[in-house]
């Protein structure tokens, strides 16, 4: 036989027993009405609604303080940056002056055709530029500005006595500020992986034997820039026909990050052409969906450099080219490549001075010419 349940005595009032209350020190077992455990809350519930105090902006960022201590390294870094800007006044790179009649070194692979580039000085003089020498093994390039003098030359200093841990300057923001880090990583060489354009391609063989076709295309990549398309199917490749996938990879290997490649290919049986500016494999790789792990990106070319410094000085792509710095004032290197967000690689000054300076003494002195017989 099924029992009913008591019915609840509806004069006693609901209430709490203060075993539930152990946290609060009450021991002994009694009733309390919910308006009183209610008022033993109300204290604690005020002080975790309360805000934590917070910095303000000024001291979370570059404020005074941080600028104060930096200060005095502003003549070691800004005073001999200059900036890279397109014709149209847009940041691409920063350069670092070596001759007080218009020598710069710039990242090579962010400058590719000089004639569209102009050189703007902290002084706010700018010019055209005048390519000397290219270098593609240190990715480097050496230019002269056009009808410019008087300018605050670097004073390299050596690297290799660097520590790990070393704190180190460099410039930021196309060459307005300074920043700091430390040497974090021995000096060591850096092997390339290759050029890539950012596609996936079909890998059977087309029918009629002609073209490959993309069947993929990365976030951001060479190839989305330029404008291709997945089903775009692909004819020439810097002038060669091409019929197989692993071709076409031979081909873009061959080349480095930054150089330009002229492409023919189909797009709904309509034949079309784009020129292609190509980045280092690990960049594509890296950045396939879009994903930024690198909070700002990476350089064109991060890799395939004979020796770098590494350092952790929060850097963005467009501060590459600038120069690095001790804290007592002793420039050690060029930035050449930002890698991620807490890691930029920076060329030793052993790995560049020298030559660069053979370059500039060539071009100032040239071979006088032998008057014809």
């Amino acid at each position: 036989m099924r029992q009913e349940r008591p019915k609840s005595d509806n004069r006693r009032p609901a209430a709490v027993h203060a075993g539930a209350l152990l946290s609060f020190g009450l021991r002994r077992s009694f009733v309390i009405r919910p308006s009183v455990f209610l008022f033993l809350l109300s204290p604690l519930c005020t002080h975790a609604e309360s805000p934590r105090p917070t910095l303000s902006p000024e001291q979370r960022t570059n404020g005074r303080h941080t600028l104060a201590a930096v200060e005095k390294l502003k003549p070691f870094t800004i005073a001999c940056a200059a900036r890279i800007e397109s014709l149209l006044g847009r940041s691409i790179c920063t350069a670092t002056i070596v001759g007080e009649d218009g020598y710069v070194l710039i990242k090579a692979s962010e400058v590719p055709e000089l004639q569209k580039v102009r050189v703007k000085f902290s002084d706010g003089r700018n010019a055209d530029l005048r390519e000397v020498r290219r270098e593609t093994r240190l990715d480097l390039v050496l230019a002269q500005a056009v009808g410019i003098t008087g300018l605050r030359a670097v004073s390299f200093g050596g690297a290799h006595t660097l520590t790990l841990g070393q704190w180190l300057c460099s410039v930021a923001d196309a060459g307005t500020e300074t920043r700091i880090g430390i040497v974090s990583a021995k000096f060591r060489r850096i092997p390339g992986t290759g050029a890539a354009l950012g596609i996936r391609m079909e890998e059977k063989a087309a029918k009629d034997g002609k073209g490959v076709r993309i069947v993929g295309i990365a976030s951001e990549s060479p190839a989305e820039t330029a404008g291709l398309q997945e089903d775009d199917v692909l004819i020439t490749i810097a002038g060669e026909k091409v019929a197989e996938f692993r071709r076409v990879h031979d081909i873009v290997n061959k080349r480095q990050p930054g150089e330009f490649i002229d492409i023919r290919y189909l797009r709904k049986d309509k034949e079309e052409s784009c020129r292609v500016r190509l980045a280092s494999r690990t960049k594509v790789l890296q950045n396939w969906e879009g994903e930024d792990f690198a909070n700002g990106g990476i350089s064109l070319r991060s890799d395939n450099f004979p020796e770098v410094l590494q350092h952790s000085i929060p850097l963005l792509p467009i501060d590459m080219g600038g120069p690095v710095a001790t804290l007592e004032g002793r420039v050690v290197g060029i930035n050449i490549a930002r890698v991620d967000r807490v890691t930029t690689f920076a060329l030793p000054v052993e790995a560049f001075w020298t030559e660069a300076q053979q370059w500039m003494h060539a071009d100032r002195h040239p071979p006088k010419a032998v008057p014809a017989q």
